[in-house]
């Protein structure tokens, strides 16, 4: 009896997957013709995607907005020169300017010799030179002759002898050991004089230039028996205020001893103020004889071949020149980092050993930090060495020779020199700024 084989049972057939419906019968979208098909709850529409350029977009907006903020948050920020009276900075007048304006009297600038020349004639003036080493021979000679007005006063603030030669002769700086102007650090002194603005002020801090009066004119404010104010006065009224600092005008020291009560006497005396307010971006004018250029002693020969050279290269540039397209901007293959620059110059006084000419620039940009500072008047680009010397010396309480011999010594004989002449200069500057 033959016996069938088991059969294997059957495999479980796997469920068919689910067909996805036809774009047509989508919920929420309706076939051409047909009626629109509500979609079912629980099921999200996918709504599409924003493009991903909008963020920056946005971003770019955003950021624009921002450097905008910082400009106009910036752009009203200045730096003002010393004595201006529109400075609220603490070398600034703007305080004593405010005050005299409430007082009624009226207050305004002259930016040049010819608008300072006009309010030297005008009468019942009071006119303000903080900064009279910024005119020049010709204009101090301008100025020299021009009548001034009846009853008028004239402020002149650490003057040199030409200043005091156009303005009150008879009155000299005092001259120091050494032949330079003597000079003192401002301090409170008593007037010891008669002047009526001394007297009503009492003790304020005078200091800077000493002077030597005429022997008609009132010395008040003594350093070793040279004053520091000087009032000169002419047969008509005319006066002329010498003063050796204008440190009881400034912002900071307003409010000291009677540095207020001063100021408001010497410049509130006349019912107008006049303040000279120069350009100080221009530089300083040099005498006549010094203003030839070097085309000055070109001849005129010369002149015309280098233009007939010039227009005959145009020429010829124009003739041959190509233009393939539009130009194409590159950016720079290699960025010199400012350190590198520094790093390399330095090599090249090093390789040339010329460590004077390094000293010396040092030296001089130093000095040109420590004048502002210290209150010190710069005279042509450059502060008197004895000046600045005693200066710096009085703020730290060090000996002037020692300073003198920083600022301007002699160059340094090697590179360990030079190091250590500029770690003394650099160190310097940190003790003028905070004492």
């Amino acid at each position: 009896m033959t016996t069938a084989p088991p059969v294997p049972p059957a495999r479980p057939v796997p469920p068919a997957r689910p067909v996805p419906p036809a774009p047509a019968e989508l919920p929420g979208t309706d076939a051409p013709g047909a009626e629109p098909t509500p979609a079912p709850q629980g099921t999200a529409v996918r709504r599409p995607r924003r493009p991903r350029r909008v963020r920056w977009y946005l971003l770019a907006a955003a950021f624009l907005v921002l450097v905008g903020l910082l400009v106009g948050g910036l752009g009203g920020s200045s730096t003002w020169p010393p004595l201006d009276p529109r400075s609220p900075d603490p070398n600034g007048t703007r305080a004593v300017v405010r005050v005299l304006e409430r007082q009624g009297v009226t207050v305004r600038t002259a930016a040049g010799p010819a608008e300072l020349a006009a309010a030297l004639a005008e009468p019942d003036t009071t006119v303000v030179l903080p900064d009279a080493y910024l005119l020049d021979e010709d204009a101090l000679d301008t100025l020299a002759g021009v009548d001034r007005g009846r009853g008028s006063r004239l402020v002149l603030v650490a003057p040199d002898d030409a200043e005091l030669d156009a303005f009150a002769g008879g009155v000299r700086t005092s001259p120091a050991p050494d032949g330079l102007p003597d000079y003192v650090v401002e301090t409170s002194t008593a007037p010891d004089c008669a002047l009526p603005e001394a007297t009503r002020a009492g003790s304020a801090e005078l200091g800077g230039l000493l002077y030597v009066p005429a022997p008609a004119d009132t010395a008040c404010y003594p350093h070793h028996g040279k004053p520091t104010l000087v009032l000169h006065q002419d047969a008509d009224g005319r006066q002329t205020a010498v003063l050796g600092s204008g440190l009881p005008l400034t912002n900071a020291h307003a409010t000291a001893d009677g540095n207020a009560a001063l100021a408001l006497g010497l410049l509130g005396s006349r019912p107008h103020l006049v303040w000279f307010l120069p350009d100080y971006t221009a530089p300083v004018a040099t005498p006549t004889e010094d203003r030839r250029s070097l085309l000055d002693h070109v001849p005129d020969g010369w002149r015309w071949a280098v233009l007939q050279l010039a227009v005959a290269a145009g020429l010829a540039a124009a003739w041959r020149a190509r233009r393939l397209g539009p130009v194409v901007s590159e950016d720079l293959p290699v960025v010199v980092r400012a350190a590198e620059t520094t790093e390399g110059r330095a090599r090249l006084y090093r390789r040339a050993r010329a460590r004077g000419h390094a000293a010396e620039a040092l030296r001089r940009a130093a000095r040109h930090r420590l004048a502002p500072s210290l209150g010190v008047p710069v005279s042509r680009g450059e502060a008197d060495p004895a000046t600045l010397a005693a200066a710096a010396a009085g703020r730290l309480g060090r000996p002037s020779a020692e300073l003198h011999a920083l600022l301007y010594g002699a160059p340094p004989t090697d590179d360990a020199a030079l190091l250590r002449l500029a770690d003394d200069l650099d160190a310097l500057e940190r003790q003028v700024r905070q004492p």
